[in-house]
């Protein structure tokens, strides 16, 4: 599976840079031909089911994810917060860490995935992927 990490520093705090990381459907702002539905009750926090559905038209696929660790950040303490894919077209998690830094904070998307029928010899290109689209993905989070 292809992994991949991506790092952000910015002036926002860790509270708030953790809002805007954990605030799901934002997301798709920055993720082309994507919409995200939470299909859990409000707030965000462990066990919310969010799904990020790609494509145009019939040529569409869904991505359903669950918050399966929450700890946001508080009293200095890094936030951490994992997703694990529960759809069968793209397999794999997400970890997004926010932590203090300076006057403000550093967040880091830590991330495997990989569409469940590409064979491993895909990784690299995956993994190349990953980090472009998910590293463009954290710095439009933290800096609109």
């Amino acid at each position: 599976m292809a992994s991949f990490v991506v790092s952000h520093d910015t002036s926002l705090s860790p509270e708030a840079a953790w809002k805007r990381i954990v605030d799901w459907p934002r997301h798709a702002r920055y993720v082309p031909l994507t919409t995200i539905e939470v299909t859990t009750p409000a707030p965000s926090g462990l066990h919310t089911i969010f799904n990020a559905s790609t494509g145009i038209g019939r040529f569409r696929f869904d991505d359903p994810m669950e918050v399966v660790e929450w700890t946001p950040p508080q009293n200095g303490a890094a936030g951490h917060c994992r997703l694990e894919k529960r759809g069968t077209v793209m397999l794999g998690w997400a970890e997004l860490t926010v932590e203090p830094r300076g006057p403000g904070s550093r967040a880091t998307w830590r991330g495997a995935g990989t569409p469940a029928r590409l064979p491993r010899l895909a990784d690299r290109a995956s993994t190349a992927t990953g980090r472009l689209l998910f590293g463009r993905v954290l710095r439009r989070l933290l800096d609109d």
